[in-house]
């Protein structure tokens, strides 16, 4: 017993080595010359990966000596015991800094890292990572909890930037918690994806984005809503949207959009009297930012999340119509490269705009019918690098468009197309106006 005492105080201490926080200058923290974000390079890092490669053999034969001797004390439990539970945090957190491929890792302290993590499931009798954070069974309370007090000193406003390895082990645990368990400890990781989310740095950013579309879709809509923090995520998204970079873009509007039900489902439930709902608000956000997009990085994502939010607002779209019409002609008009991303993404708009607000199309058929034939003669010409399936793609989203055209206007777009089909000599666009004229 004194020699597993030992062997668990020095895991204890040796897993204090994390590897990857810096040592504070003599002048303080203002005075270091940090890059954006605190992040280390993988020249700042040094020496490091190679004494965390050591720090970390060491700790995997200490931990395995340590399990051995409770082994022997406690035959054929497969519980950890108390000294063993002491140190599975602390040597947790050190294993998950190292494991991923990062500047302050290479790839013999990402092997020992992921050594230490096997050790540990081994010693615990755990079969994932996921199953050691969260316990075995529902009886059974697992080491999150222990893990998180860990790392609560190191994700306030005030020192989460001082380790830029706190972030990632935050991020890494967090995305092994899912549902029933991690309602458990919303209160603990819920601020600090909102903090990093907050940051000014791009990467930070996405970060805690992932962070808080993962607590959006693994936190019961009841637990999201008490205390307003459905709303507190929202508008912290919101903000987001004002980003003029893709990446960020993206995944804030995948966020909101699993968000978004929860948001109106509580305003049902409070019998809320709102002039607009968030997706509304959202959606028009989103319209006013696309019809002044040039960049075609931004086009792509935009374009590739709308159709979602119009299946979202169904018939209350027609609330947006006119600014939607602008942004479905003007994306129409521009190919955006091989793979015709935007484009392909604002037909499928048009076509789940149709359907729901089909009674509003006849006014509209006189522009939308000439936009979708001016896009299937530009595709029919294109002599550039579009691969054929996509011009297949865009051909084919073009007449599914025109056929739902032609149903909501009672075959007002079949007689339009008489005098086209007669007079056009081209081949594939010929095909298409045919397919409209034999459907019924």
């Amino acid at each position: 017993a004194p020699g597993a005492l030992r062997l668990a105080d020095a895991v204890s201490r040796a897993s204090k080595l994390r590897g990857s926080r810096r040592p504070e200058p003599p002048g303080g923290w203002g005075s270091w010359g940090r890059l954006p974000g605190g992040d280390l390079s993988a020249q700042d890092a040094g020496d490091l990966p190679e004494r965390a490669a050591d720090a970390g053999s060491v700790l995997l034969l200490l931990l395995a000596g340590l399990a051995a001797a409770e082994g022997r004390e406690a035959p054929g439990v497969p519980a950890a015991g108390p000294r063993l539970r002491s140190v599975l945090g602390p040597v947790y957190v050190f294993a998950a800094t190292h494991a991923a491929e990062r500047p302050w890792t290479s790839a013999r302290s990402q092997s020992v890292a992921r050594e230490l993590l096997a050790e540990l499931l081994r010693a615990t009798g755990c079969g994932s990572v996921a199953e050691f954070l969260r316990g075995r069974n529902e009886d059974e309370e697992g080491r999150f909890a222990a893990v998180m007090g860990l790392l609560k000193q190191e994700l306030t406003k005030d020192t989460w930037k001082r380790n830029p390895a706190t972030k990632h082990v935050f991020s890494w645990t967090l995305l092994h918690i899912t549902r029933p368990w991690l309602s458990h400890y919303l209160e603990s990781v819920l601020p600090p994806s909102l903090l990093i989310s907050d940051d000014y740095q791009e990467e930070n950013k996405i970060l805690g984005v992932r962070c808080l579309h993962h607590i959006i879709l693994n936190v019961p809509a009841a637990d999201l809503c008490q205390f307003n923090r459905a709303q507190v995520v929202y508008h912290a998204l919101y903000n987001h949207l004002y980003s003029r970079e893709a990446p960020l873009i993206e995944a804030v509007l995948l966020c909101l959009l699993d968000l978004l039900p929860v948001l109106e489902r509580a305003q049902r439930h409070q019998k809320e009297t709102r002039p607009t709902a968030p997706c509304d608000e959202v959606l028009q956000l989103v319209l006013t930012h696309m019809e002044a997009e040039h960049r075609l990085a931004l086009r792509r994502v935009y374009a590739r999340a709308l159709p979602a939010f119009v299946q979202r607002l169904g018939i209350r779209i027609a609330r947006h119509l006119k600014r939607l019409e602008r942004v479905v002609l003007g994306y129409l008009e521009v190919c955006d490269g091989p793979e015709e991303e935007a484009r392909l993404g604002i037909l499928e708009t048009l076509r789940c705009t149709i359907e729901h607000a089909w009674p509003r199309m006849p006014c509209r058929l006189p522009v939308l019918l000439k936009a979708l034939l001016k896009m299937i003669w530009d595709v029919h010409t294109d002599q550039g690098s579009t691969p054929e399936p996509v011009k297949a793609a865009l051909l084919q989203g073009a007449t599914e468009c025109l056929i739902l055209l032609d149903r909501c206007s009672e075959g007002q777009v079949k007689v339009l197309l008489e005098g086209v089909y007669s007079s056009c000599e081209e081949g594939r666009v010929r095909e298409c106006i045919r397919k409209v004229q034999e459907n019924t």
